[in-house]
């Protein structure tokens, strides 16, 4: 009897699941094989053209210096925006979890998913009137200053990391809001019962308890960052080439789709592996 309902039991939960798991097949695995596939030709399979199977694609990434030097380059700009989001996020979780209580909270919140309600060329154009000359940027400070001042950041790495920032901050906003929210007031209470100084219970209590949302939320800002593509090319111009520009290119531009599908491959193993060392922090995440 006991074996039969934990048959049914089974069977209810495959079939509740089976969606979730059609959805990935269609949706990951299959992308995933298919590019898999691709990146292991010499050329495309359609067209009339002439293909065989090869790893020389994936021999050009390490042949060709030029790749690992734009993946280095692309991880540097994943670090840099990680760490400006994190410096930026914190302190502004910290105040939305335990400085702020009711409608000023809820006004807050709307202006941290407000981005996510745009699509993110508007963005990336909205700051491109903002930053480059005779812009929004331009006109502001020289009407604060009494003499005149250029300012231009378009076409730059500050532009590229402005964009960036304001595109990801909300996620290690919102981890962390969860993480400190974990945080019983009591323990504050209590440290500051003893004379604990406010620094103290920065390091010694929020930070520590909080780590598990601000490392979540900094791995779901590096690993888009280092793919990135669209703000590097419009708001970079000629020095937003980075690793995932180089993909697009090989996709959009070259179509040599078999050198664009190994590349993005290297990538996905990178991501993987930072994945695998956030693993034991991100199990230690608030849910």
């Amino acid at each position: 009897m006991a074996g039969s309902l934990e048959r049914a039991d089974r069977r209810r939960a495959a079939l509740m699941l089976s969606p979730a798991y059609l959805w990935l097949t269609a949706a990951v695995f299959l992308p995933l094989s298919a590019m898999a596939f691709f990146s292991l030709l010499t050329d495309v399979p359609f067209g009339g053209r002439d293909w065989a199977f090869t790893l020389q694609n994936y021999r050009d990434f390490f042949e060709t210096g030029t790749y690992a030097l734009l993946l280095w380059k692309s991880l540097k700009l994943g670090l840099i925006v990680t760490a400006l989001c994190v410096l930026i996020g914190f302190p502004f979780a910290l105040v939305l979890a335990k400085a702020i209580k009711g409608r000023a909270r809820e006004a807050l919140f709307l202006l941290v998913i407000l981005p996510f309600w745009s699509n993110s060329l508007v963005r990336i154009f909205s700051w491109a009137i903002v930053l480059r000359g005779n812009g929004v940027l331009d006109a502001a400070v020289n009407a604060i200053l009494p003499w005149e001042v250029r300012v231009n950041l378009m076409f730059s790495q500050s532009a590229i990391v402005i964009g960036l920032v304001h595109s990801y901050l909300p996620y290690v906003i919102l981890t962390a809001y969860l993480a400190l929210q974990a945080i019983d007031d009591s323990l504050i209470e209590a440290a500051r019962s003893l004379g604990a100084p406010r620094r103290t219970i920065l390091l010694r209590i929020l930070l520590p308890l909080s780590a598990p949302g601000l490392i979540a939320g900094a791995v779901l800002i590096f690993v888009p960052v280092v793919g990135s593509f669209m703000e590097p090319r419009l708001l970079g111009g000629r020095v937003g080439t980075y690793y995932g520009t180089a993909i697009e290119d090989q996709f959009v531009a070259v179509f040599n789709w078999p050198l664009g599908a190994a590349l993005s491959f290297i990538l996905l193993a990178v991501v993987l592996v930072i994945l695998a060392l956030a693993t034991p922090a991100l199990r230690k995440a608030p849910t």
